[in-house]
C-alpha cells in the first residue's frame, strides 16, 4: 500500500463499473423481464460525499439500467454512461468534460471489459471478488467484494489521505 500513496495523493477522480463493483454482480430477473440489482448504501456515501467534496465522480457500465441511473443520479454524479460496449470513449469524454487528466483517476472494475482502462488511469482497481484476469492486472485489489464496500473502501482511502474525508458537514446530523 505505501508504493500506492503517491499516486492515491494526486487524485481527482472515481469512475466505477457497476455490475460487480457497484453491486454483487447478480441480477434478479422478475417474471415481467425486469433485472432487478441491489447497491450498498454505504458506497452510496462515500460517492455522494466525494461529489460533495469537489471530485469527479462517474460511472462506466455496458449495462443499461434505468433504475442505476436514477440511483446515481440521486447520489449527485454527473458522469452516467451506460450501454458502453468500449469503455475508453466515455472514459475520453469525462476527462476532457472535467479538465481532469487521465492520470488523476481511479478506476474500478471487475471483468475483462474494464481492463483496457487500467492501462489509461492513474490507479486501477478492482474488487476482491473479480475476475482473475483483472486482479492479475489491479494495482490496487479492495479487502472487499464486489456491492459489499469496495467503493467506499477506495473512496475513503483517497479522502483520508488528502484529508477531504472529515469535514463540518460530515458530523451534521
Amino acid at each position: 500500500m505505501s508504493n500506492l500513496i503517491p499516486k492515491l495523493k494526486n487524485i481527482k477522480g472515481f469512475l466505477f463499473d457497476i455490475d460487480g463493483v457497484l453491486t454483487k454482480g447478480s441480477v434478479l430477473v422478475t417474471e415481467e423481464g425486469h433485472m432487478l440489482r441491489s447497491v450498498n448504501i454505504k458506497d452510496g456515501y462515500a460517492l455522494q460525499h466525494a461529489v460533495k467534496q469537489g471530485y469527479i465522480v462517474g460511472v462506466i457500465s455496458g449495462g443499461r439500467s434505468e433504475g442505476m441511473r436514477k440511483r446515481f443520479e440521486g447520489l449527485g454524479l454527473k458522469h452516467i454512461y451506460l450501454g458502453q460496449s468500449h469503455k475508453e470513449e466515455a472514459f475520453e469524454e469525462v476527462c476532457k468534460l472535467s479538465g481532469v487528466n487521465a492520470s488523476e483517476f481511479i478506476y474500478m472494475g471487475d471483468d475483462m471489459p474494464d481492463i483496457p482502462l487500467f492501462e489509461k488511469v492513474g490507479l486501477s482497481c478492482c474488487p476482491k471478488d473479480a475476475s482473475i484476469d483483472v486482479l492479475d492486472r489491479a494495482e490496487y485489489i479492495a479487502n472487499a467484494n464486489g456491492g459489499e464496500g469496495c467503493v467506499r473502501e477506495i473512496i475513503e482511502k483517497v479522502m483520508k489521505l488528502q484529508n477531504s474525508w472529515f469535514n463540518d458537514d460530515t458530523h451534521r446530523w
